[in-house]
């Protein structure tokens, strides 16, 4: 499950992976007992600090996106082994204060820094192999937030300035 965090405008939730260079949307798996609702507000919570309160459900894929994980990247010794994630994405709205953010809410956090950055960016910026499902998840959810003339994707790749990382 993938959740895209939009501040209402053109720009969504962006954080990096704690002690790494990577960058992503928040994510996470859906435990038996949960819907898959029930399991976006669970990470939510455990990665930006955010409650239900603090946001606005807008939407979700329609389907499950599929991405599969390099040969190179699998974890063979892990169980179960992983090779690629089945994922529903939902794209909610801050209705809270941004200060609600907070990278701390489980004992070995996600990521360590966020920022806002415009809504295509992602999709250049993300880890290779996740490239295809942040498009497909970005272009299926952008009627419900960008007015008609931005919801295509633009050609060239999106760049951030680099003093608004947090």
């Amino acid at each position: 499950m993938g959740i895209i965090l939009s501040d209402g405008g053109r720009r969504v939730f962006w954080a990096r992976r704690a002690g790494r260079d990577g960058w992503q949307f928040p994510q996470g798996g859906i435990r038996g007992d949960e819907s898959p609702e029930q399991a976006m507000y669970r990470e939510l919570f455990e990665e930006t600090g955010l409650a239900e309160e603090h946001v606005e459900l807008l939407g979700r894929t329609r389907g499950w996106l599929r991405y599969r994980l390099p040969r190179r990247l699998i974890r063979r010794r892990s169980h179960p082994v992983c090779i690629g994630q089945k994922q529903v994405w939902f794209l909610l709205r801050l209705v809270g204060e941004e200060s609600a953010v907070s990278l701390g809410h489980s004992p070995k956090p996600e990521f360590d820094r966020w920022c806002w950055v415009d809504y295509w960016d992602p999709v250049d910026e993300v880890i290779f192999f996740k490239r295809r499902v942040y498009e497909r998840a970005l272009a299926e959810l952008a009627p419900l937030v960008l007015p008609e003339d931005q919801r295509q994707r633009p050609g060239e790749t999106g760049q951030r300035a680099a003093g608004r990382r947090r």
